[in-house]
């Protein structure tokens, strides 16, 4: 009979918002794999707990060569927990490719819910929770960042993003241009930590705000694209939108076509509004 693989959600910063089922698992598997084991060692202590089974390392520098070991517990029985440094494995943490290759190998694959550092921002934000995405950690290079940034410009539903601190500033910056500086976001810092901070206002505002530097782990929500109405949308608006289809690959024609759609209006007000757009900065 196979394992199984339990991944385990761990405190994202107070240690007495570990799920009680946890302090179980880590005593009685039979192999702990943790992102960190200085961490793990600490989240143990915490709780009073002395895991009895093997303890392995599972961070993103290994995680491929050991995930094939780890495959080989589980096939011969063995019952694996996953605990990454802080909230669920696999969401922006390493886990994915573990889970992957054991539903493959049909072993059972199952959860110990936690906190999640996503949830508790969306929740924290003040903006919409009914519909949301969340987009991970986006790209370092400038360029790379505003063209994944283009890709969802026009999406509705409510975006979750990690970040670097020190590329906060950044990131927000670039967001105020592709999404529009009046844009409502939120940064959650340090959730569930002593120095908690939730700052919520306009992505320009934000942008200046986080300029002056800011430290933690950072969670950025940002409220997603308005649904406007026929006659609502200006000619800015549209020469915007028509700007970040051809950055992000789309030909001019095309990309006028497609506005036109989404604005439910003529091609041609489209098209005049880019020309003229075009003579103004000739």
């Amino acid at each position: 009979m196979t394992g199984t693989l339990v991944l385990a959600g761990t405190p994202i910063g107070d240690i007495a918002d570990a799920p009680p089922r946890l302090a179980a698992e880590l005593a009685g598997a039979d192999v702990v794999a943790a992102e960190d084991t200085r961490r793990l060692r600490r989240l143990t202590q915490g709780l009073g707990v002395t895991p009895k089974g093997r303890i392995v390392s599972y961070f993103e520098g290994n995680e491929a060569a050991r995930t094939p070991e780890l495959v080989e517990e589980l096939l011969g029985g063995a019952r694996v927990l996953l605990v990454t440094d802080a909230g669920m494995p696999s969401v922006s943490d390493p886990g994915y490719r573990l889970v992957a290759a054991a539903v493959e190998k049909d072993v059972r694959v199952t959860a110990v819910p936690g906190p999640s550092a996503v949830l508790t921002a969306l929740a924290l934000s003040g903006l919409p929770v009914d519909r949301f995405c969340f987009e991970g950690f986006l790209p370092r290079k400038g360029g790379e960042r505003l063209s994944r940034l283009r890709e969802v410009a026009e999406e509705r539903r409510t975006l979750v993003y990690f970040e670097a601190p020190h590329r906060l500033d950044d990131t927000l910056a670039a967001m105020a241009e592709v999404f529009g500086a009046e844009r409502r976001a939120a940064v959650c810092r340090e959730l569930t930590k002593t120095y908690e901070e939730v700052k919520r206002g306009a992505l320009g505002a934000l942008a200046e705000w986080a300029a002056e530097g800011v430290r933690g782990e950072i969670t950025v929500v940002v409220e997603g694209a308005p649904e406007k109405g026929v006659g609502e949308i200006d000619d800015v608006e549209l020469v915007r939108r028509v700007r970040v289809r051809e950055e992000a690959g789309e030909r001019r024609k095309e990309a006028i076509a497609a506005v036109a759609v989404e604005a439910q209006v003529p091609k041609r007000v489209v098209f005049d509004a880019v020309v003229a757009a075009k003579n103004a900065t000739a």
